[in-house]
């Protein structure tokens, strides 16, 4: 998602994630206290106990969007509202929660503001698991394919949003396995200049069973954290 012209993408996260449901209600409260519609809002990130089976992921999904659906967000039968779930490996919630969030607000910020949804080594629009890179398997080889796969998903979302690397002011990667021995040739260098900025590492795992590496990237000028 890339922010209009006249507006920004305003990146909020919670001191601590809060249960689905109370979070809803505390991010539409944020909106209204910024004077921004429901519609406004344009990503999600969420925290579960532990990644779903594919169906079970299918099944969540169904109650998630229902929520977005009734904000009136859904544009032509679509969600259009990026996202990404990951379930920590070390104190995870007791309950699907939300994390952080994102909404556009006027601004007079010249150069594109924009989120990437987060996404793990499987092809856009599947949800097969024999898609899955690599599926199964944790040595380093066949973690750096999939980071390299990865990388290529989101280099395609950037460019699709008519932005690149260097404006990429935020990059997550969502793993419990080590990334450091293909840190600097599967992700840093491929990054470009956006790699100044660093790698955030969260030690967790992707939302989905047999995914084990996923990434969302952003560029934003405003970040806010709500104690709540």
């Amino acid at each position: 998602m890339v922010a209009n012209a006249g507006h920004e993408v305003e990146h909020a996260r919670f001191l601590q994630p809060v249960p689905l449901k109370q979070g809803f209600d505390l991010v539409a409260a944020r909106l209204k206290a910024v004077g921004r519609p429901l519609t406004a809002l344009c990503a999600m990130e969420l925290r579960s106990p532990k990644p779903f089976t594919f169906p079970g992921f299918s099944q969540f999904n169904a109650g998630y969007v229902k929520v977005l659906e009734g904000w009136g967000i859904f544009l032509d039968g679509l969600n259009p509202v990026a996202r990404t779930n990951i379930a920590p490996v070390v104190n995870p919630p007791a309950e699907p929660s939300i994390y952080a969030f994102s909404y556009t607000i006027p601004s007079q910020v010249k150069r594109k503001t924009f989120i990437v949804a987060g996404a793990g080594e499987l092809p856009e629009g599947s949800l097969d698991p024999k898609d899955v890179v690599r599926r199964g398997e944790t040595s380093v080889e066949a973690l750096r394919e999939k980071a390299r796969f990865v990388m290529g998903l989101m280099t395609g979302r950037l460019n699709g949003l008519g932005v690149n690397w260097d404006l990429v002011t935020v990059s997550e990667i969502y793993t419990m396995f080590d990334i450091h021995s293909y840190l600097v040739s599967e992700i840093l260098k491929p990054a470009g200049k956006g790699q100044i900025h660093g790698m955030t590492w969260h030690y967790s795992r992707p939302p989905i069973e047999t995914i084990e590496y996923e990434m969302d990237l952003r560029g934003c000028s405003k970040e806010v954290v709500l104690d709540v």
